[in-house]
């Protein structure tokens, strides 16, 4: 894992997969990533969809039915790379003002080939206005981008 910048949150992890393989596992089970009570809604998490597409979302299906869309893919470039917008705002609710939203960048890298880097860039987080310090706080703690990129390695060698 590495650090935190002023403005951005950096982190990354080897896995033991091939690149194709740690790509696909990292977007068809980004639900299995994404701890099901990092939860914004009153209602728990069924499931987490990643929609592997430029213009796709990232959201989350709560028991009652609704459907809580909190991301937007901006690229998509499998195995190397996906690109997703953050459109959760400092007071953690739906960002509605896209202008005032920041992306996560993922890479993935072969070390070997059956090892692959992956490097998870947050940034932009000052364009949430005041108060991104603790949007960027929040991500960057333990229970941020490093618990999702714990729950990945576990994944991959599940």
């Amino acid at each position: 894992m590495t650090e935190a910048t002023e403005q951005a949150v950096l982190r990354q992890v080897v896995v033991k997969a091939p690149l194709e393989r740690a790509f696909e596992l990292f977007t068809t089970r980004f639900g299995d990533i994404k701890p099901r009570d990092h939860n914004l809604l009153d209602s728990p998490i069924t499931e987490t969809v990643f929609e592997r597409q430029v213009g796709g979302r990232i959201y989350d299906v709560v028991e009652d039915g609704r459907v809580w869309a909190w991301a937007r893919v901006l690229a998509y470039d499998p195995p190397h790379r996906v690109v997703f917008s953050w459109d959760i705002g400092v007071q953690w609710t739906l960002e509605t003002d896209l202008a005032n939203t920041s992306e996560v960048e993922v890479r993935f890298i072969p070390e070997t080939p059956d090892r692959t880097r992956v490097e998870l860039e947050h940034r932009h987080l000052d364009r949430h206005g005041p108060g991104w310090e603790s949007l960027r706080d929040g991500v960057a703690d333990d229970q941020g981008w490093t618990l999702y990129l714990q729950r990945f390695v576990a994944l991959t060698e599940a």
